[in-house]
């Protein structure tokens, strides 16, 4: 029985074709006016990472504007108070190639960034980026390689920022219900009843 599967270029070539011609014409080695308008606006990103131990991608997420662009071929990107698992910067010390996709609500299209990232502990830098009187332990530098924006139809057919699409939070298991199935010792509606003062007291 032949394979259905796709395993080499001419294998994708074959059932895809070419690209489209847009999609070329948009991808670029800076950051320009354009493209830094959407980071400047976008109060959300995902990082995408590889390590030794695999890959990862992680959500990042604060006032519009908190990935900041020193220039543009540079982003400065602040590392929140979150788990302390810091499986993105694990990654970056081992392997510096990054990806990043910054998305603002309510806008269909979506930014590309991928280069290669440091991270900065520098005092007066970390200080730049206080929030609450709290700064960030680290900064990723991020150096630009290649810029390019993603068209609406991934948007559009999930419908995301459409208001009938949200769900009811009780829809899905909570929290302290994920925790208490994998670990006996946690009680979940205990965890969950902290977890707003938790958050608030934590955030930054």
């Amino acid at each position: 029985m032949a394979t259905t599967l796709l395993r080499t270029l001419a294998d994708l070539e074959a059932v895809y074709g070419e690209p489209v011609r847009g999609s070329l014409m948009k991808e670029i080695d800076h950051l320009s006016p354009h493209y830094r308008a959407f980071v400047e606006h976008a109060p959300f990103v995902l990082v995408a990472s590889a390590g030794p131990g695999g890959l990862d991608c992680s959500p990042r997420g604060d006032a519009p504007g908190f990935v900041t662009v020193a220039d543009e071929r540079t982003l400065l990107l602040p590392d929140r108070r979150g788990n302390n698992r810091v499986d993105t910067l694990r990654n970056v010390v081992e392997d510096p190639r990054v990806a990043l996709l910054f998305l603002v609500p309510g806008v269909g299209e979506t930014l590309r960034v991928n280069g290669t990232a440091e991270i900065d502990v520098d005092p007066e830098l970390l200080a730049s980026f206080a929030v609450q009187g709290k700064a960030p332990r680290s900064v990723l530098r991020v150096h630009v390689e290649r810029v390019y924006f993603q068209c609406q139809k991934a948007l559009a057919r999930s419908r995301l920022w459409e208001p009938e699409s949200r769900i009811e939070r009780s829809q899905l298991p909570s929290t302290g219900e994920i925790l208490a199935a994998l670990d006996r010792e946690v009680d979940a509606a205990a965890y969950d009843a902290a977890y707003p003062e938790r958050m608030r007291q934590t955030i930054y």
